[in-house]
């Protein structure tokens, strides 16, 4: 009589570990690394100019009191080829764009703007990808909203595209 919950802990443990397969299969999935620097400042860092012509990047370009779009790139990035046209467009409607090249050679950051355009007025080198890292971003392209202070007030992870612009606009407006 003593060892008869013996006979069911196997079937217990399959309950069990059929339980958590459940769960697996029916929770939702969230496959981006959400930042935890949303709501708070930019990091502190100071990048080298990606490519000659464009200006390198520091925390201090963000705190001037003008919100602004930091855009993290890369020009081997098939994404970031996709949202140029919108970046453009973003660029057009008055906003002022910044970005951070990943893991690029200065002339690849030149040929990706000769041939996509270049909306962005100051571009920062991350080699090593330790501002990226810093930042809380998960791969490239994504986009963070900077408020005149220098704190993060929105992420957009991967590639912008036509139902994105009119909402990125309307957050930075707010912004101000």
């Amino acid at each position: 009589m003593k060892k008869s919950w013996l006979i069911w802990a196997p079937l217990a443990l399959f309950a069990f570990l059929g339980g958590i397969f459940l769960y697996g299969l029916i929770e939702p999935k969230d496959e981006y690394v959400r930042s935890k620097l949303v709501g708070q400042p930019l990091p502190e860092f100071s990048l080298p100019a990606a490519t000659e012509g464009v200006a390198g990047l520091s925390n201090k370009d963000f705190a001037d009191g003008k919100p602004r779009m930091l855009n993290i790139f890369a020009s081997w990035c098939l994404p970031c080829k996709a949202e140029a046209p919108f970046l453009e467009q973003i660029k057009e409607a008055g906003v002022e764009i910044h970005a951070i090249a990943i893991k690029d050679k200065p002339e690849d950051v030149a040929g990706f703007l000769a041939e996509h355009g270049n909306p962005f007025v100051r571009i920062g080198a991350d080699m090593d990808m330790l501002i990226q890292l810093k930042l809380g971003s998960s791969g490239v392209p994504e986009t963070y909203l900077i408020d005149g202070k220098g704190r993060i007030i929105h992420q957009h992870i991967g590639d912008i595209r036509a139902e994105h612009v009119a909402l990125l606009i309307e957050k930075l407006k707010e912004a101000e």
